[in-house]
């Protein structure tokens, strides 16, 4: 196994929030307390993959606060290099997760407006400093779908990527409601994003927004003509990965992985999760799994079924992130195992 200190980081560009919720059962409009969580689609992404020894840089902006210092620990204990966190006035975005409850879904409130990250500039950050000798570029639809200045942060981070001939994933994470709230053409930007991409975390109901193109059904040879369609859109674009989840309660789920390149694709069995103690950034450690093993040189196999198994564990835990080390990962059980002792 070739050691940390050998391989090139990923640099994973994206807002942090903190994550503040009643106890289970409880309604936010009814609670007396909150338990904290830091959160945000890449830092949990950067979080996994320090965890599993693989070298991580977070690139975002901060206020220079006792939250933003509380965002930058949670990052420090997980071993991601912070060095290129810029700080700047304004707040940390927040958001309210009502966790389910019986027959009651989990819910989410959001109180993000008017960040740091969310007014910030290109200019602000030090793209070039933080790709230079990079792995990869990691970022998500969520910081797009802020407002102009968010989109505009996202193409920047592409462009220098671009410049730096740092390869891209991008994770699709549309946000309906973010987007709606502002005068944008999420296909548009999201194609730009994409097209300058290596590795799509995305399934074909993304790729029908993508190309205007409906892939009805669920089946893998429906997801595998989805695929074919955006390689063919998409010339850069070499693995898109997703998952396809069946959802029996807010408490039991189903899950299977799939990852497909140009030249072959892989689909999982189904994990059955019961009970599931928290969803909220289980896509992110799907995600993490598959640039882990594309780094590695894992096939869309690998891929696949390692992204499955960081899923499922973060099925498990709760808060936004997921840490295991790489022995935790290859002794996980998915059938549930027995007390390690």
């Amino acid at each position: 196994m070739t050691m940390a200190g050998d391989q090139k980081p990923v640099v994973c560009f994206g807002e942090m929030l903190l994550r503040l919720s009643p106890p289970i059962g409880v309604p936010l409009s009814r609670t007396g307390s909150l338990d904290l969580a830091v959160g945000g689609a890449e830092a949990n992404v950067a979080i996994a993959l320090s965890g599993l020894g693989r070298p991580s840089r977070m690139l975002t902006v901060l206020p220079d606060n006792a939250l933003g210092r509380r965002a930058i620990a949670s990052l420090g204990e997980a071993g991601v290099d912070t060095g290129y966190i810029r700080h700047a006035r304004g707040r940390l975005g927040l958001y309210f997760f009502e966790p389910p409850s019986g027959p009651i879904g989990g819910r989410v409130t959001y109180d993000r407006a008017n960040s740091a990250f969310a007014n910030a500039r290109g200019s602000d950050l030090d793209f070039t400093g933080a790709l230079d000798g990079a792995g990869l570029l990691h970022l998500s639809g969520i910081t797009p779908s802020l407002g102009p200045a968010g989109s505009d942060l996202a193409l920047a981070a592409v462009a220098a990527a671009k410049i730096a001939g740092v390869p891209v994933c991008f994770d699709g994470n549309y946000r309906a409601n973010l987007w709606v709230s502002w005068d944008s053409n999420p296909r548009e930007i999201l194609t730009r994003l994409v097209g300058d991409a290596t590795i799509l975390i995305g399934n074909h109901r993304d790729i029908s927004l993508l190309l205007g193109k409906t892939f009805s059904g669920e089946s893998p040879d429906r997801r595998r003509e989805a695929a074919e369609a955006a390689f063919v859109a998409f010339p850069r674009l070499q693995v898109i990965a997703s998952t396809a989840r069946h959802v029996e309660s807010a408490t039991a789920q189903r899950l299977a992985g799939r990852v497909d390149s140009r030249d072959d694709h892989w689909q999982t069995h189904e994990v059955r999760i019961d009970p599931v103690v928290d969803r909220i950034g289980t896509g992110d450690a799907f995600a993490a799994g598959v640039v882990f093993r594309w780094l590695d040189g894992g096939n869309a196999r690998a891929m696949a079924e390692t992204g499955l198994a960081l899923a499922a564990i973060k099925h498990g835990i709760i808060g936004d992130s997921l840490c295991v080390t790489r022995d935790e990962l290859d002794a996980f059980d998915p059938t549930g195992a027995d007390v390690s002792r």
